[in-house]
């Protein structure tokens, strides 16, 4: 059964939040504003950055040899990520030739959750029910059950055993003749299972299926405390990179600007596609930190106005109305303010396009101005009547 707390909270003591909410929500206001602007330059500075990178990426049909021609230039090219190198796990002596092997520990436990109910009271009181349910699921850690709320459910975890994480990478991951460096390493998935040996299982408490150990007494029917560990590897194969050669390595290529690139991506990709896909990305998150900037604006600007609400909160069906009013006006002001954050800053980080735009502009006032004059010219007088 569900769980219920009852939480009283008194007029003054929700004045007093909504004061400190003025503040926080000034905070919010001016860091909503500033991610609104650093995001226009970041989107510009990456698109200036992949444009001259572009410009000069050199296509190489083959990296089987290491070409000093190369050297400290940006490159396009396709070969097979591999390694000689024997990885072993080093708590369950589980052995692999891979560029990474991971290991990922589970465990099923009781997990809280919670749902919360506020009504206003007469007076500008407010009561708030929180209903708390428990379900049975698997988590990346041991859960406290001590600080649950429901006393039938503390310390009802436990956990048979408990295993870190554990990660282990080549050293030397050979892309042809060159030697790729660790951020490169990094984007090369380790999404293939491990082949574990039976001999890691005892069949009374310790399981082995596939690519994981499993510590409990049936895999089949989980309980509470059971514990599971996953192994996977990074095989490599075929990979696509766009990298600056230094020796027989890679480097991001370094725009003026202070952006970066350094791409590898498993399969293989045209130096085109690997750009678009590149400037795809820049504009995708352009939009996303736009929308999450205008949100935080919005609600910056409620956190702030919202003691006007709270003041009124006395008599709640009066509350209501000015918190729908405030929520208008808030929302109407804050978008707009976004737009014309993300519009100054737009156009302070395309200054040439900006005196284009302007040109453009002042050139149509003109025409248009001239056009309006010459028709009143040209327009017959009105005839005289005595």
């Amino acid at each position: 059964m569900a769980y219920q707390e009852v939480t009283k909270t008194s007029y003054g003591s929700r004045l007093g939040n909504s004061l400190k909410g003025i503040l926080v929500g000034l905070v919010l206001f001016v860091a909503a504003t500033v991610l609104l602007w650093w995001n226009e330059g970041r989107a510009v500075k990456t698109s200036k950055m992949l444009k001259a990178a572009e410009t000069e990426c050199v296509d190489v049909a083959s990296v089987a040899s290491l070409d000093p021609a190369l050297e400290g230039k940006l490159i396009h090219a396709t070969a097979v990520a591999k390694t000689d190198e024997i990885l072993t796990d080093p708590t369950y002596g589980v052995s692999v030739n891979a560029i990474r092997l991971v290991r990922d520990v589970e465990y099923y436990q009781w997990v809280e959750h919670s749902e919360s109910v506020t009504k206003d009271k007469l007076g500008g009181g407010q009561e708030t029910t929180t209903t708390y349910t428990y379900s049975m699921e698997w988590v990346g850690g041991p859960i406290d059950s001590g600080n649950f709320k429901d006393p039938d459910y503390q310390s009802r975890n436990f956990v048979r055993t408990t295993v870190p994480d554990n990660t282990v990478t080549a050293e030397k991951v050979e892309f042809g003749a060159y030697v790729l460096p660790p951020a490169m390493v990094g984007a090369i998935p380790a999404s293939t299972s491990v082949n574990l040996p039976a001999s890691l299982g005892n069949g009374i408490d310790t399981f082995v299926d596939g690519s994981t150990v499993y510590y409990g007494e049936n895999p089949q029917t989980p309980a509470v405390g059971d514990v599971r560990v996953s192994f996977t590897e990074a095989d490599g194969g075929t990979a696509s990179i766009l990298g600056q050669v230094v020796g027989n390595t890679f480097e991001p290529f370094k725009h003026k600007n202070g952006k970066s690139l350094m791409v590898l991506k498993m399969g293989e990709h045209s130096q085109e596609s690997m750009f678009e896909s590149e400037k795809a990305a820049n504009k995708m998150w352009m939009w996303i930190l736009r929308i999450i900037g205008i949100i935080l604006v919005v609600a910056a600007l409620r956190m702030t106005f919202s003691i006007l609400v709270t003041i009124l909160k006395v008599l709640p069906p009066l509350a209501k109305v000015a918190e729908l009013g405030v929520n208008l006006v808030t929302g109407v002001v804050g978008f707009v303010w976004a737009l014309l954050v993300i519009l100054i800053a737009w156009v302070a980080y395309r200054p040439l396009l900006a005196v284009a735009l302007a040109l453009v502009i002042a050139a149509l006032i003109y025409f248009l101005v001239n056009k309006s004059k010459k028709a009143e010219a040209q327009a017959p007088a009105a005839p005289m009547t005595e």
